[in-house]
C-alpha cells in the first residue's frame, strides 16, 4: 500500500500556461523550458504539455535525447551548450542547437571538422557574470563563428538577471538591454532574451524568441502572484493526516522541541517530509490546508512527516486531506514562507514520492 503522499499533474495546466507565454510573446517563438526534469513535472508530461511550442530548451544532453526517443520532433536547445568536445557527437545525431558561451567551446566546434550545419545561440554576458561573452569581446566570438562553414544560423541571446526587478541597484534591467544592444550593434540575426519575467512584465523587450519557465509550471519568478497573470498551478502536492496529537500549554512539538505551545492545542501529523522534497527549513507558520482550511505548520520538519495546528478546524481527522501546495495554495507562497522560491520546491520532488496525471 503507498503512502497518501500524491503530486497531481494537470496538463491542461500546462497547455493554459504556454497559450499565456504566447499571448504575451507576440509574435516571438517559443523555446518552453523543460529542464530538470520538467522542473519536477516529468519529460513525457512537457512535451503533452507543450506541444504547441516551437522548440523545447533544456540543460541536460542525456534528456534532450531522451526527448527524441519520446518522439520530439521541433528544435532542441541546449542551454549550457556542450560540456566536452565528444558532446558533438550528441549533437549531430540528435539534430540540437546548442548555446556557445566560451572560447573553449568554438575550439572544439573548430577542432571537430563535422560538415554540420549546426545551429547556435551566442550568449553574451551582459552583466550577470555567469555564462557568455563580454559585450566587447562578443563580435570576435561571432565572427570566428560565422567564419565556421559548418555552423549555419547564430542567434544572438543573452539572460537577465533581474527582469523581475528592473531597478535593481547591482544591475538594472535597462543596462543590461543596453549592453546587449551595443554589444550586437549591426548583427541582423535573430534574437533571444526573454526569460519567464521579462515575456510577463517587459513588453518592450521582446525579440524573436523568448525562453519562458517557471511560468509554464504555473509559479512566477518574481513577486507578483501568477493568479495576477492568469496563470495555473501545475503541480498539486497533497497528503493526508495520519495521527492526531491533543497537548497541554507547555508542551514542545519535534526534534529540538523548537515549537512550545502556549495553549492547549491539536496537533495533525502529515505524511510528508525532507526526503520527499517538502523544505526542511520551512518555519513555524508556514501555511497549509486541511480539509479546505488553512491552517500552518509547527515545530521542526523531519524526514518522513511533520506537524500542523488542528485546533481551529473543524472535523479534522486521521486521513483529512492534506494540500502541501498547487490547487487552494500557490507554491510561491508556501516557498516565500520557508525563504526559497517555487523553483526549489517543484526541483526538489522527490523520487519516492507518487506522480499521477490529472
Amino acid at each position: 500500500m503507498p503512502r497518501p503522499l500524491v503530486a497531481t499533474i494537470d496538463i491542461s495546466a500546462l497547455q493554459h500556461n504556454l497559450r499565456i507565454a504566447k499571448s504575451h510573446a507576440l509574435d516571438a517563438k517559443i523555446w518552453a523550458v523543460v529542464k530538470a526534469n520538467a522542473y519536477g513535472h516529468g519529460l513525457e508530461r512537457g512535451i503533452r504539455g507543450f506541444a504547441e511550442a516551437d522548440g523545447l530548451a533544456l540543460i541536460e544532453p542525456e534528456n534532450a535525447l531522451r526527448l527524441r526517443e519520446l518522439g520530439w520532433q521541433k528544435p532542441i536547445l541546449l542551454l549550457e551548450g556542450i560540456f566536452d568536445a565528444a558532446d558533438l557527437e550528441t549533437v549531430v545525431r540528435a539534430r540540437l542547437e546548442f548555446a556557445i558561451h566560451c572560447i573553449e567551446q568554438i575550439v572544439w566546434l573548430e577542432r571537430a571538422g563535422l560538415s554540420g550545419p549546426f545551429d547556435v545561440h551566442l550568449k553574451m554576458n551582459s552583466g550577470m557574470n555567469r555564462l557568455g561573452f563580454k559585450p566587447e569581446a562578443y563580435r570576435a566570438a561571432y565572427q570566428r563563428l560565422r567564419a565556421n562553414p559548418a555552423v549555419r544560423n547564430i542567434t544572438l541571446m543573452t539572460h537577465f538577471a533581474n527582469a523581475d526587478d528592473p531597478l535593481n541597484p547591482g544591475l538594472p534591467l535597462q543596462q543590461q538591454a543596453q549592453q546587449f544592444e551595443q554589444g550586437i550593434s549591426g548583427l541582423s540575426e535573430e534574437r533571444s532574451v526573454a526569460n519567464s519575467a521579462a515575456d510577463l512584465m517587459h513588453p518592450e523587450l521582446k525579440s524573436d524568441w523568448v525562453r519562458p519557465g517557471i511560468m509554464l509550471y504555473g509559479a512566477t519568478p518574481g513577486g507578483a502572484s501568477a493568479e495576477q497573470f492568469g496563470l495555473k498551478p501545475a503541480m498539486t502536492l497533497t497528503s493526508k493526516i495520519i495521527g492526531i496529537q491533543r497537548i497541554g500549554a507547555g508542551e514542545a512539538v519535534g526534534y529540538g522541541s523548537r515549537f512550545v505551545a502556549a495553549a492547549p492545542m491539536v496537533i495533525g501529523v502529515v505524511a510528508c517530509g525532507y526526503a520527499d522534497g517538502y523544505p526542511r527549513h520551512a518555519p513555524n507558520g508556514t501555511p497549509v490546508l486541511v480539509d479546505g482550511a488553512r491552517t500552518t505548520t509547527v515545530g521542526r520538519v523531519s524526514m518522513d512527516m511533520f506537524s500542523v495546528d488542528l485546533t481551529n478546524v473543524q472535523g479534522a481527522a486521521v486521513g483529512s486531506a492534506v494540500t502541501l501546495w498547487g490547487n487552494g495554495l500557490p507554491i510561491d507562497e508556501v516557498a516565500h514562507a520557508a525563504g526559497t522560491i517555487g523553483y526549489e520546491l517543484m526541483c526538489a520532488l522527490a523520487a519516492r514520492v507518487k506522480v499521477v496525471d490529472l
